[in-house]
C-alpha cells in the first residue's frame, strides 16, 4: 500500500480544518439560531461556548488524530482496543449519514445560484423553494453536488483537499466581507446591528434553559466536532505543530465567518421587516431570497451570496466524505479515486429519500444533530479524558514550549467542564428528539 499522505504545510491544515468548520452550519444555521434565541444574547453565550467548550473538545480530537496517524476507526482501536473502535465506527457512520442529506441542501444552493441569475425566485421565494426542494430536480442537483465533492476528495489530501481549501476559505472570507460592507448601506442595517450586537442579559436569564444548550450545540456543530472530521484531518499532520495555537486559530477564523454571516443576514431581514426569530431555518432560502428580489441589484447580490454558501458547503462536504474515504484508503489496497467514487455513489443513494421529501431530510438532520453528533462528542471526551488520559497530555505538549504546563489543566477541564456541558447537551437533545 502507498505511503499515507500528509499536509504540505501548517497553513494547509489550518485552512482545511476551517473549511470543514465553515459550512452551512455557520452561514445558514448560525444566523437563524441566533434569531431564535435573542440575537446578541445568543452571540454572547455562543462565543463563551466556542472557547470554553469548543476549543478544548477540538484539542481532544486533534491529539487522537495526530498520535495515531490513522483513520478514525483505527485511531480509537489502536489506542483503546476493539471496544474503543466502536467510537470510530460511529464517527464514520455519522459522516456518511450527514453528507447524504447535506448534499441535498448543497443541491438547493446550486439551484438558488441559477435562480439568482435568472430571477426565477423573484416572483415568489416561498413558492420557488417548494418547487426545487423535493422531486426529480432535487435528486439531479444532489447528484451534481456529490459529483463536485467526489472530484475534490478523489484527488487526495495534498492535491485535492489542501489545494481546494486554500482557495475556498479565503474566497469565503473576501466575499463575505464584501457582502457585509454592502449590507451596511441598507436601511435596516442599524436595527440589525443593534439586535445582533447589543445583548439583553435578561433574555439569557429568562431563557437559559434553551439558549445555553442551543449555543453549546451550535459551537460543537459549527466546529465539525463529533463527526470524525478533526480527527481525520489531524491524522495527516507530520511534525510537532502547536495544536493549541492551531486550534485557537481555527476557532477564531470559524467564529469570524459566523459573525460576518450575522452582519449580512440581520441587516437584510430588518430591511424587509422580517422578525429574525420567525424566519427560522428558512431564513436563507426563503426570507433572504425574498429580500434579494426587492433590491435593485438583487440578482447580483443573490448570486454572490449563494455562491459563498456553495463554496462553504463544499468545504465542509469534502471533510465529511474524507472521514469515510480515509477508512477505506487505509485498509484496502484500492486506488483512492475508485474508493471515493464508490463511497460517493452510496452517499448519493442514501440521500435520495431526503431529496424526495423535505420531512425525511428534517428527520435525518434531527437524528444527526440531536443524537449522532452529541453522542460522538460525549464518547470521545470520555475516552480521551479517562482512558487515553496522560498520554493525551503528552501528545498535546508536543510543539508547546517546555515551560508551558497547560496539559494537566486542559485534561481536567475536559474531564469536568467539557464533560458536563456535552452530556447536558446530549440529554436535552435526546429529550427534544423523542
Amino acid at each position: 500500500m502507498s505511503q499515507r499522505e500528509t499536509w504540505t504545510s501548517r497553513l494547509g491544515f489550518i485552512l482545511a480544518a476551517v473549511g470543514s468548520a465553515v459550512g452551512l452550519g455557520n452561514i445558514w444555521r448560525f444566523p437563524y439560531m441566533a434569531g431564535e434565541n435573542g440575537g446578541a444574547a445568543f452571540l454572547v453565550v455562543y462565543l463563551i461556548a466556542a472557547v470554553v467548550i469548543g476549543l478544548p473538545a477540538m484539542l481532544v480530537e486533534f491529539v487522537v488524530g495526530r498520535q495515531t496517524k490513522k483513520n478514525i476507526v483505527d485511531a480509537f482501536r489502536n489506542l483503546g482496543g476493539p471496544v474503543a473502535g466502536i467510537i470510530g465506527v460511529l464517527g464514520v457512520f455519522t459522516g456518511f449519514w450527514i453528507l447524504s442529506y447535506y448534499s441535498v441542501v448543497g443541491g438547493w444552493v446550486i439551484q438558488y445560484i441559477i435562480g439568482s441569475l435568472s430571477g426565477a425566485y423573484f416572483g415568489g421565494s416561498e413558492a420557488y423553494f417548494g418547487q426545487i426542494a423535493a422531486g426529480n430536480g432535487a435528486i439531479l442537483f444532489h447528484g451534481l453536488f456529490m459529483l463536485l465533492t467526489v472530484g475534490i476528495v478523489a484527488l487526495g489530501v495534498e492535491k485535492g483537499i489542501e489545494v481546494g481549501t486554500k482557495v475556498m476559505v479565503p474566497s469565503i472570507a473576501i466575499l463575505m466581507l464584501g457582502l457585509a460592507a454592502w449590507a451596511f448601506t441598507l436601511d435596516g442595517a442599524a436595527a440589525g446591528y443593534d439586535y445582533f450586537l447589543s445583548p439583553d442579559f435578561s433574555v439569557i436569564a429568562n431563557n437559559y434553559q434553551t439558549i445555553i444548550p442551543d449555543a453549546v450545540g451550535q459551537a460543537l456543530f459549527s466546529l465539525s466536532l463529533g463527526m470524525g472530521a478533526m480527527i481525520t484531518y489531524a491524522s495527516y499532520l507530520d511534525g510537532d505543530d502547536n495544536l493549541l495555537s492551531d486550534g485557537f486559530s481555527i476557532v477564531v477564523l470559524n467564529t469570524f465567518i459566523g459573525v460576518l454571516a450575522g452582519f449580512v443576514v440581520f441587516p437584510l431581514l430588518f430591511a424587509q421587516n422580517v422578525e429574525p426569530g420567525k424566519a427560522g431555518a428558512s431564513a436563507i432560502f426563503v426570507s433572504l431570497a425574498q429580500a434579494f428580489a426587492k433590491l435593485p441589484a438583487g440578482r447580483i447580490i443573490g448570486f454572490v451570496f449563494f455562491l459563498v454558501l456553495l463554496i462553504a458547503a463544499l468545504s465542509s462536504a469534502i471533510s465529511l466524505l474524507e472521514v469515510v474515504v480515509s477508512y477505506f484508503v487505509d485498509n484496502f489496497d484500492v486506488s483512492r479515486p475508485v474508493l471515493t467514487v464508490g463511497v460517493g455513489v452510496l452517499v448519493f443513494l442514501l440521500g435520495i429519500p431526503s431529496a424526495l421529501n423535505t420531512d425525511t431530510l428534517t428527520l435525518f438532520d434531527n437524528v444527526a444533530s440531536l443524537i449522532l453528533l452529541p453522542l460522538g462528542v460525549v464518547l470521545t471526551v470520555i475516552f480521551v479524558g479517562w482512558v487515553y488520559g496522560r498520554s493525551a497530555v503528552s501528545e498535546l505538549r508536543r510543539g508547546l514550549s517546555s515551560t508551558t504546563n497547560i496539559g494537566p489543566v486542559w485534561l481536567w477541564h475536559v474531564r469536568v467542564i467539557v464533560f458536563v456541558a456535552v452530556v447536558g447537551t446530549l440529554v436535552l437533545s435526546l429529550m427534544e428528539f423523542f
